[in-house]
C-alpha cells in the first residue's frame, strides 16, 4: 500500500525515535480524525461518491460521442442503448444496456490539455497554483459526508493515487490500496500486549512535537492514533477482500484489477466509506489506438462498469451513491498519422449516475466533427457542483484556506440544471 502525503509530510515523521511503531504510523498519517458534521441526514443516509479515474485521458468521442460518416469518426459504430435516442460505442454493449440509470454529458469544455495540470483540475476544481494546494473530490466529499464513528477512511483510492486534501489537512488524505486490497502497513507483528506497549510510547512522543508547537501535522497525527487502532481491529476490514463476494458477482464484475476495485468500491460504500476512487489508466493512446481500445479497453471497462451500475441498483444504492467516469481531458478528433489521437480538452465528454442525477440523459453536443462544444459548455468546477447537488450536498458551503482565504465549494461551479430536471 502506499500511502499519499502531501505538504511534504514525510513517511516517517514523528517515527525516527520508534522504529518499532514507524509502519502503523505510516499507515495512520491518511486516516481521518473526528469532524463535526454539518447535516446529520447525510451521515444517516450513508451518501458515497464512486469515482472512475480514467488516467491518460480516454477518446470519448470514440465511446460516449462517435460521429459516424465524419473524417474524424475513427472505426468503430454506434449502438443503441436502453436511453431512448442515446447511442455508443458498439465495444459496449453491455453498458448500453445500462444507460437508462446514468446520464452524459457531452459538451464538457476544459482548458488544460496537460496531464499534469489537467489531472489537477479535474479531481479538485482549480487550475494549478504554486501559492496554494487546493482539495480535491475525494477530500471535500469526506469532509462533507464522513461518519467520524467509522473507523474505515472516508477517502479510500484504490488502484492508484489520487489528488491529495490540500488545505482541509492530512485527516482527509486518500488511503490508497491495491486492487487486491491488502493492507500491507496494517498488520501487526506482534501480539496485542506489545502492540499498545508501543503505541503509547508513540503517543507521549507524539505530545513532545505537539507541546514545542510544531503546526496542524503533529496534531492531526496525534488524533488519528485512536482510528488506526480501532480499523487494526474493526469487522469492516472485511470490506477491502472481494473474495468474500459470491462467485456469480465475481465474475460479473470481471477478474482484472479494474472490475475488483469497482466491487471494492461497492463494498466500501456499504461499510460506510463517502468517497471511494478506482483508477483505471493506460489510456494516453497516441498510436494504434482503435486496436488497443477494441480488444483491451473497452470490454474491461464494459463488464466492470455495467456491472457495478447494475449492482449499485440491485441493491438500491444508486439513489444515495453518486458515479462518475473521468479522465483528466479525452483525445483530438483528428486522428494522426500513427493512427492515434492526441490530447484534447476543448470537448469531450463524460459519464455520471446515481443521487439526485436522472438516467437516460446525454446533456449538450458537440459539432459533427467533434472539433468544438454547440451548447453550453460545461467545466471541472460544474461537474463537481452537479455531483454535490446529487448528493444534497449545499453549494453554499465555504471553506477557509491556510492563509484566512474563504474557498466556496466547486470552485463556485454551476450545477448542469438538465441532469436533474
Amino acid at each position: 500500500m502506499t500511502i499519499q502525503v502531501p505538504n511534504g509530510m514525510s513517511r516517517r515523521h514523528f517515527m525516527g525515535h520508534l522504529a518499532g511503531a514507524s509502519a502503523l504510523a505510516g499507515t495512520a498519517m491518511s486516516f481521518t480524525s473526528s469532524m463535526a458534521m454539518s447535516a446529520e441526514t447525510l451521515k444517516k443516509n450513508h451518501k458515497a461518491c464512486i469515482l472512475m479515474w480514467m488516467g491518460g485521458g480516454p477518446s470519448t468521442m470514440d465511446i460516449w460521442d462517435l460521429k459516424p460518416g465524419a473524417a474524424t469518426g475513427g472505426e468503430f459504430k454506434p449502438i443503441q442503448t436502453a436511453a431512448s435516442g442515446v447511442e455508443i460505442c458498439e465495444h459496449m454493449p453491455l453498458m448500453a444496456k445500462q444507460m437508462d440509470k446514468v446520464s452524459l454529458v457531452r459538451s464538457m469544455s476544459t482548458r488544460e490539455a496537460d496531464h499534469g495540470r489537467g489531472r489537477y483540475y479535474m479531481h479538485t476544481g482549480y487550475v494549478p497554483n504554486p501559492n496554494m494546494t487546493h482539495p480535491s473530490y475525494g477530500a471535500v466529499l469526506a469532509h462533507e459526508l464522513a461518519n467520524p464513528e467509522n473507523p474505515i477512511p472516508p477517502f479510500v483510492s484504490v488502484g492508484g493515487a489520487s489528488e491529495g486534501p490540500g488545505f482541509l489537512g492530512m485527516a482527509y488524505a486518500p488511503l490508497v490500496v491495491g486492487t487486491n486490497g491488502d493492507i500491507r502497513n496494517l498488520k501487526s507483528k506482534v501480539d496485542d500486549a506489545r502492540l499498545m506497549q508501543r503505541m503509547e510510547m508513540l503517543s507521549a512522543i507524539e505530545k513532545g512535537f505537539i507541546s514545542q508547537n510544531r503546526g496542524e501535522s503533529s496534531v492531526d497525527h496525534a488524533k488519528i492514533l485512536d482510528k488506526t487502532l480501532s480499523l487494526m481491529t474493526s469487522s469492516q476490514m472485511t470490506a477491502f477482500k472481494v473474495d468474500g463476494e459470491d462467485a456469480k458477482t465475481k465474475e460479473r464484475y470481471g477478474t482484472s484489477g479494474f472490475g475488483r476495485g469497482l466491487l471494492m468500491a461497492r463494498r466500501l460504500v456499504e461499510a460506510g466509506v463517502p468517497f471511494v476512487e478506482v483508477d483505471y489508466g493506460g489510456w494516453d493512446n497516441h498510436a494504434d489506438i482503435f486496436n488497443t481500445l477494441s480488444t483491451t479497453k473497452l470490454p474491461l471497462i464494459d463488464q466492470a462498469m455495467s456491472a457495478l451500475v447494475e449492482d449499485l441498483a440491485a441493491r438500491d444504492m444508486l439513489k444515495d451513491t453518486a458515479i462518475v467516469w473521468m479522465g483528466e481531458f479525452s483525445r483530438t478528433p483528428r486522428i494522426n498519422a500513427t493512427t492515434g489521437r492526441d490530447h484534447w480538452a476543448r470537448s469531450w465528454s463524460t459519464m455520471v449516475g446515481g443521487g439526485k442525477i436522472q438516467g437516460g440523459r446525454a446533456v449538450g453536443a458537440t459539432s459533427e466533427d467533434g472539433t468544438s462544444v454547440i451548447t453550453e459548455p460545461y467545466s471541472a468546477e460544474d461537474l463537481m457542483a452537479s455531483v454535490c447537488q446529487a448528493l444534497d450536498i449545499s453549494l453554499k458551503t465555504t471553506f477557509t484556506s491556510k492563509t484566512g482565504r474563504p474557498m466556496k465549494i466547486a470552485n463556485g461551479g454551476k450545477v448542469i440544471n438538465e441532469l436533474f430536471s
